[in-house]
């Protein structure tokens, strides 16, 4: 995959953000299943700001796991329901993503050309996984009872 010729600075303000302290902590938690060590927030985030092309691999997957699997401990922080992303891909990087909480479905997304998955910006990511928790949190205010249910 492309990536962008972006730097991450260590002190940029945005990495102090709930979100993008989530999305490290997961991907810390498939790089320790890996044996690789620890790695640094910049060398995390880094993959994730990405300028288009690459091919669909394990890293994408990966990512795309991370960024939902971040959102949905977000929403269990927010409104202490478990929440579970469950995507489904075919070979060719077209599926589908839905986050439940209990029975309800608080996100569905199809996803098509997963390969391109990735942000220009680390503020265009977390404005996105910003999003999908509003609307997320909302439908749960919505329809509690359903949210509850196990």
């Amino acid at each position: 995959m492309c990536t962008a010729a972006i730097v991450i600075r260590d002190d940029d303000p945005i990495l102090e953000s709930d979100f993008m302290k989530e999305i490290d902590k997961q991907i810390q938690i498939l790089n320790s299943r890996g044996g690789d060590g620890e790695w640094s927030v910049t060398a995390i985030l880094s993959p994730f700001l990405s300028t288009g092309e690459g091919s669909l691999d394990e890293s994408v997957s990966s990512r795309l796991g991370a960024f939902h699997n971040a959102i949905a401990s977000m929403i269990e922080m927010e409104c202490g329901l478990t929440a579970k992303p469950i995507i489904e891909l075919d070979h060719e990087g077209q599926g589908r993503v839905v986050i439940t909480t209990g029975k309800l479905v608080v996100m569905d997304r199809v996803l098509q050309d997963v390969r391109r998955f990735g942000f220009p910006s680390l503020s265009k990511m977390k404005d996105e996984a910003d999003k999908i928790l509003s609307v997320a949190l909302e439908i749960i205010g919505k329809y509690p009872e359903v949210a509850g249910m196990q």
